[in-house]
């Protein structure tokens, strides 16, 4: 089976600290071009993700949507930074997931994350929820050599770690 962002959902969510915190935003963002492939013998998953395909949706503010609080060439800034300066998306032109297949569960999904040049494993935590399978994991920013966003000296800083969630529909 095959998913891709017509079928499938994939978000990212930033979280904001330092000093100027208070003026700045929480962030979802939607990665908007990726495949997954699923081999549901083998429970084995490989997913691509085009990390120029990344759009903010909206700010978050106290866990929910602002959509407002962001204009649309604050929105473009934002896609650009995230591209050129904390992906890197010419340099790493490919985010990239396998699952180990055999270690997955119900409730646990485990397999290599390829990001920014650098595999390291990851698990992200499962659910079904209303049709549909949901994936989220906490990923550091660090862990796979990106430098989170700051500004202002440091003042206003995106948090190392980021949320991933993915939903794609129930295949049972």
């Amino acid at each position: 089976m095959q998913f891709d962002a017509t079928s499938a959902e994939c978000l990212i969510f930033t979280f904001k600290e330092g000093l100027l915190s208070p003026i700045a935003h929480d962030l979802k963002i939607r990665v908007t071009r990726f495949t997954l492939e699923v081999d549901p013998a083998t429970r084995r998953i490989d997913a691509r993700f085009d990390p120029t395909s990344l759009r903010v949706v909206n700010a978050m503010k106290n866990g929910a949507e602002a959509p407002d609080a962001l204009s649309d060439k604050d929105k473009l800034k934002i896609e650009e930074n995230i591209r050129k300066d904390v992906l890197e998306a010419l340099r790493y032109p490919e985010i990239r997931f396998v699952s180990e297949g055999d270690g997955t569960s119900d409730h646990q999904l485990r397999g290599t994350l390829t990001l920014h040049g650098v595999s390291r494993p990851v698990s992200a935590s499962m659910r079904d929820e209303a049709g549909r399978h949901i994936g989220e994991t906490p990923l550091r920013q660090p862990d796979f050599g990106i430098k989170p966003y700051s500004a202002m000296l440091g003042a206003l800083r995106v948090r190392p770690d980021v949320t991933v969630w993915l939903s794609v529909p129930s295949t049972s």
